[in-house]
């Protein structure tokens, strides 16, 4: 049997998103009385189920729905046949039957959504082979915003079978190596990747090590990649770190830090925070060796910098809050004690080793004297970083 044709999917789609939302209000009320068992979603399943038997035939891959609506209705059936024993048999029957009401309402909204799954990814993988995806620019990128909430839903195993059959990894990766597709597909692109990684890193995460993916994010160089990248790094932790070290990447990321636009210096500098936490010796080695704590020192001088203990004596916003003061005023001054930060971030990370950690602290003290314009301003400094701040 054939494939239901193109262009009755959308039909299909309305009657199967009403049987869904039926499903759904079934599995809350399996009520096993037979006055309650003329429920608007019983009624709405069985309409469905007629109206729609012709409709689901046509696909092969709904035939498992329609049994079940077969069932369901032989079940219903049964259910609301009078009453005429009240023995505790009956009773428990009639319990029995509605718990098989509310498993089968279960399978029916299982089949559906695997149905919508695999349509929504032909739909998706069939745009982006497209060679010039420009003129359906803002099709594809819902179509990729339908996917990441997918994804983002939790796992589910046919689903990732669907994912790994369509290869759309490999085409997403594909369309955000593409510099001649627009940034903002490129974008929705790496979003939906990051998505993926978090669906099953286990699974998917051996493609973004070896692929492009990383290089495309800095190549990109948006606030929206750095974003990703740093969702990355959470996600993958120390692997990624290595990757983005031994690629050479480093020194891309420090260098966002000299950027005009604000938004992408901070991107940049949670970026240097992440990688901070995560990375091992070699990857901090050379994000000094890229002049890190001189840029960030030169940070914390500026309008958007300060010492967090100062800026809170004198706040005058109102009362200590604790954490919520504290992000306010970084919000504000987001290289607010910059230094001390990264001295954090490898203190409590998961990365280095114990003697590295005390190593890296004397050498971060040295380099934040050589590039301090003042005793005070080093003294400050070097205060915050030995005695710690707020990560």
């Amino acid at each position: 049997m054939e494939d239901l044709p193109r262009q009755d999917s959308p039909r299909v789609l309305k009657v199967l998103e009403a049987l869904k939302q039926a499903s759904q209000e079934l599995q809350t009320h399996p009520s096993p009385d037979s006055a309650e068992s003329n429920s608007s979603a019983i009624n709405a399943l069985l309409e469905l189920e007629t109206e729609s038997d012709s409709l689901l035939s046509r696909d092969p891959h709904l035939s498992a729905l329609s049994q079940h609506l077969a069932t369901l209705k032989t079940l219903v059936a049964s259910l609301r046949k009078p009453n005429t024993h009240h023995s505790i048999m009956s009773f428990l029957t009639r319990r029995a039957s509605a718990q098989s009401l509310s498993r089968l309402a279960g399978s029916i909204e299982s089949e559906i959504q695997a149905w919508i799954d695999r349509e929504s990814l032909e739909s998706l993988t069939r745009a982006l082979k497209q060679k010039d995806p420009v003129g359906n620019e803002d099709e594809l990128i819902k179509l990729l915003t339908r996917f990441e909430d997918r994804v983002s839903q939790g796992f589910n195993r046919g689903l990732q079978d669907l994912v790994l059959k369509s290869k759309v990894l490999n085409l997403l990766e594909s369309v955000l190596c593409d510099s001649n597709t627009s940034k903002r597909v490129r974008e929705h692109c790496a979003f939906a990747i990051a998505a993926l990684i978090k669906f099953n890193k286990d699974v998917f995460v051996g493609q973004v090590l070896m692929g492009a993916t990383i290089k495309a994010l800095l190549t990109m160089a948006s606030t929206n990649s750095i974003r990703v990248l740093c969702t990355l790094v959470r996600t993958i932790k120390s692997p990624l770190v290595d990757e983005i070290e031994f690629d050479g990447q480093i020194p891309k990321i420090i260098g966002l830090l000299n950027w005009d636009d604000v938004e992408m210096r901070v991107m940049a500098f949670v970026c240097v925070l992440e990688i901070g936490y995560f990375g091992r010796k070699e990857a901090i080695d050379a994000m000094l060796e890229e002049g890190l704590i001189e840029k960030l020192v030169e940070l914390q001088r500026s309008e958007l910098g300060g010492d967090l203990m100062e800026l809170e004596m004198y706040d005058e916003e109102g009362e200590n809050k604790g954490g919520c003061r504290e992000k306010r005023l970084l919000e504000r001054r987001p290289f607010s004690s910059c230094v001390a930060r990264f001295a954090v971030q490898l203190e409590v990370g998961e990365g280095l080793r114990q003697r590295e950690r005390r190593a890296f602290k004397q050498h971060i003290l040295v380099r934040v004297r050589e590039a301090s314009i003042s005793d005070a301003e080093a003294a400050t400094i070097i205060a915050e970083v030995l005695w710690g701040s707020s990560p």
